[in-house]
């Protein structure tokens, strides 16, 4: 993996360990020389990852719609900043540019990056690994509405397991690296429920 796209929150949480762990990511994905590609803000937990990869080295390319600059201040010390014009531009060229995902504590818009890349992967359109960093149980409670989605038969447990969980950054740059896209299709036939 020469390039990960981390998907984090504009603000910082309400606990120091969300800004910690961000910057213990960034420290890690510098140290494995691997390039960040984020949102391009400078606020929040995403300029506390990219001034983590920049400090310790490495290279930052941020991605920002142009009506966003203003609203969440952009980073202006990145390796890289390219302005579009839409979210949609924003995560299809977050996608292109990276070898796979990282998601951070975060809020809607977070989680709507991380499930479209899954979305994406399930339906065959990528086979890139996708990892939730759990810091601190942020994520426990996705955890396990996952789980429900595949008892109920809505999601394949092959396609629950594109979702690559830990929390610890090292471990899962691990998993990453070690991970397989799955081959077979997104739809649940009567015979698999």
């Amino acid at each position: 993996m020469k390039r990960i796209t981390v998907f984090c929150g504009s603000s910082l949480g309400s606990d120091d360990i969300y800004e910690t762990q961000s910057m213990l990511v960034g420290r890690s994905l510098a140290k494995n020389n691997i390039e960040l590609v984020y949102g391009g803000a400078k606020i929040g937990l995403m300029g506390a990852v990219a001034d983590a990869v920049l400090d310790n080295g490495g290279k930052v390319i941020g991605v920002l719609p142009v009506f966003l600059k203003s609203k969440e201040i952009a980073h202006e010390q990145l390796t890289e900043l390219i302005l579009v014009d839409t979210m949609h531009e924003r995560k299809t060229l977050m996608n292109d540019l990276c070898d796979g995902v990282i998601a951070l504590p975060g809020g809607f818009g977070t989680l709507e990056e991380l499930f479209e890349m899954l979305t994406w992967a399930q339906l065959g359109l990528h086979k890139k690994p996708i990892g939730l960093l759990n810091v601190n149980g942020f994520y426990d409670a996705l955890i396990v509405l996952i789980q429900t989605m595949v008892d109920k038969g809505f999601l394949k447990q092959i396609n629950q397991q594109m979702l690559l969980e830990s929390d610890n950054i090292d471990d899962l740059l691990m998993k990453m690296k070690k991970y397989v896209a799955p081959t077979v299709g997104k739809w649940i036939s009567e015979e698999t429920v």
